[in-house]
């Protein structure tokens, strides 16, 4: 449905640092980067890309999910994200409430936004 999603930090070296960092298990590395006005792309094979860039305005709070293909995934994005300085807002495990394969880990970023990691698919 994006082909990509773009907001604000407010602290563009941390908050690239930990995006960076957290999404690497998911394959998500630098596609292009401008001065911290403009921003930096990172994007995985897939054609979507999150976009941050630097900005005053304190940045409304967004939850987004990033698609994992395997669970170990999901667990590998947990463990990074958390060194990466991330915040726990919910270990890797099954959410049935949302559906019988729904595997996935939350974590708060620099600017307080909810990151969680998915896979939808049953263990392999």
């Amino acid at each position: 449905m994006f082909d990509h999603v773009k907001f604000g930090v407010s602290d563009y070296a941390a908050s690239k640092a930990f995006f960076l960092r957290a999404l690497e298990p998911l394959g998500v590395a630098v596609v292009s980067e401008g001065v911290p006005n403009y921003g930096v792309e990172l994007a995985s094979k897939s054609k979507a890309s999150l976009c941050l860039f630097q900005t005053d305005e304190k940045p409304a709070h967004l939850h987004l999910a990033f698609k994992a293909e395997t669970r170990q995934q999901v667990d590998a994005f947990y463990r990074a994200a958390l060194e990466a300085g991330g915040r726990d807002n919910g270990p890797p495990g099954l959410r049935p409430q949302y559906h019988a394969n729904y595997y996935a880990a939350f974590v708060i970023g620099p600017d307080g936004h909810n990151i969680e990691a998915v896979c939808n698919e049953p263990q392999a």
